[in-house]
């Protein structure tokens, strides 16, 4: 292998390591736009079922967006849509989008926790499995960083102060 190629692979792992790579869908503006004519559509006279299915929709585009005033605005949607709720599917159902949005706004024990409600809900659930495996993943790699720019700041502080006491004398 040449070794130009060599560099471009680390380049790569190091550049994904530092991205991630989740495997959640993304969602962009114009998904969300048609979601949210479908809730007004149907706010004109549609039975409760086929709202609530239209909110829903929208949550789901909300906390998979890649606006972060989108997520929010998912969570507040599925946080008040929990309460009074007592269908255990759509508690479940809104308890993993929740997790997708803490994830997505980076309150990841919070998001860890929600994940944790669905599997003991329905332990095999692939979706939320994908989203633990995520979220641990995640903390993983923030806390490797976390490490590295303290024991850089610990590196330059001793640095600094060697420095120092070699000046004075």
């Amino acid at each position: 292998m040449k070794m130009e190629a060599k560099v471009e692979r680390l380049f790569n792992k190091v550049g994904t390591f530092f991205k991630g790579t989740d495997k959640l869908p993304w969602c962009d503006s114009d998904i969300v736009a048609g979601c949210e004519n479908d809730v007004a559509e149907a706010e004109k006279g549609s039975s409760d079922e086929i709202r609530r299915e239209c909110i829903m929709k929208l949550s789901w585009a909300l906390v998979h967006s890649s606006r972060p005033e989108n997520v929010q605005r998912g969570i507040a949607m599925l946080e008040a849509s929990l309460v009074g709720n007592n269908s255990p599917l759509q508690i479940r159902e809104n308890m993993y989008l929740l997790a997708v949005g803490y994830y997505r706004s980076g309150d990841y024990s919070r998001s860890r926790q929600l994940v944790g409600r669905c599997l003991e809900i329905a332990p095999d659930w692939g979706q939320a499995l994908n989203l633990k495996s995520a979220i641990e993943e995640r903390i993983t790699k923030d806390g490797v960083i976390g490490v590295g720019i303290a024991v850089t700041a610990v590196g330059l502080v001793a640095g600094g102060i060697a420095a120092a006491l070699s000046r004075k004398k």
